[in-house]
């Protein structure tokens, strides 16, 4: 009789499990909350490309309307400090630095949107010729990537502008032969990927030949990263056509582009007339941080997290 009222008085005793409908108190959750996943937010990358993309039209557009003006020599206003009437000043022909900037940059992403298309059109071509072609094309194509990786940009870059007469075609074809190898390994890398899929077997089955299945399934499939890696080709070619130009490597002196402004302007720093220099600048760094807040942007789009958004 005592072993039984010791047990009902331990069962009257023990804790009341937890149930769904009456929460415990004293209960201590075996897992814990899943963590808030932060994902980019779409409207506002879409915002931000669309923006970044329009601001690059309006300095184009004007920059190529204002090439005139920006000509334009003044001597009776010649050496003049920045002020309401010239907010970027004048150098000592009196010519007018914001038209001249302006123009300058206009100059610079026409030269550094034909070399980032052209580069990314060549990476594109190696990466499915190398994915799509026997083992020794995927070998030579691995060999010149290796090979043009390890070759410094800016040497092999002059080299070529030099070859080809400097002007705005050396530029332009130096830039673009020498920025494509780190697209290409990312193209190729993913139509790998893509060429063991189940859709791309059965083409091969029903007769298609290499070149068709390119057409229809693997540049459909790369199209996002390419997209992407041609505008973070923007940066690069823009900053190196500059690099080159202020050398004397590249555009003549009579097209008013950022690279020869700031080359004539180091003459004339020891003067005092610092806005030679320091406006372009600021104006070449502003343009490239425009062009990777566009790529940036479009690389939240196409990542596969944020498509989750």
């Amino acid at each position: 009789m005592a072993d039984l009222q010791g047990a009902a008085d331990a069962v009257r005793t023990a804790p009341v499990p937890c149930v769904a409908d009456a929460p415990c108190a004293d209960a201590v959750p075996l897992l814990s909350a899943p963590r808030e996943r932060r994902l980019p937010n779409r409207r506002a990358a879409l915002a931000l490309a669309v923006l970044g993309a329009a601001a690059l039209i309006a300095v184009v557009a004007a920059g190529l309307a204002l090439a005139p003006e920006a000509s334009r020599v003044d001597f009776a206003s010649k050496a003049l400090a920045p002020s309401g009437a010239h907010p970027f000043g004048t150098d000592w022909l009196g010519r007018d630095m914001l038209l001249r900037t302006v123009s300058g940059l206009a100059v610079s992403v026409v030269v550094g949107l034909s070399a980032a298309v052209a580069s990314a059109l060549i990476a594109l071509a190696l990466a499915t010729a190398a994915a799509l072609g026997p083992r020794w094309a995927d070998a030579v194509v691995s060999w010149l990537i290796d090979l043009m990786m390890g070759i410094p940009h800016i040497v092999l870059l002059i080299l070529i502008s030099f070859a080809l007469g400097k002007g705005f075609w050396g530029v332009a074809v130096g830039v673009a032969l020498t920025h494509w190898p780190s697209l290409t390994r990312i193209l190729r890398a993913e139509i790998l990927q893509c060429r063991q899929s189940g859709y791309v077997a059965a083409a091969r089955r029903l007769g298609a030949s290499p070149p068709a299945i390119a057409w229809r399934h693997l540049v459909p499939y790369v199209l996002p990263q390419f997209i992407v890696g041609l505008v973070l080709l923007f940066p690069h070619a823009i900053l190196h056509e500059a690099a080159i130009t202020f050398l004397g490597f590249g555009l003549p002196p009579d097209l008013p582009a950022i690279g020869v402004i700031l080359s004539e302007a180091m003459g004339y720093l020891s003067a005092g007339m610092w806005w030679l220099a320091v406006f372009p600048g600021l104006a070449l760094v502003a343009v490239v941080m425009l062009f990777d807040l566009v790529g940036s942007s479009l690389r939240k789009l196409v990542d596969p997290h944020g498509a989750q958004e």
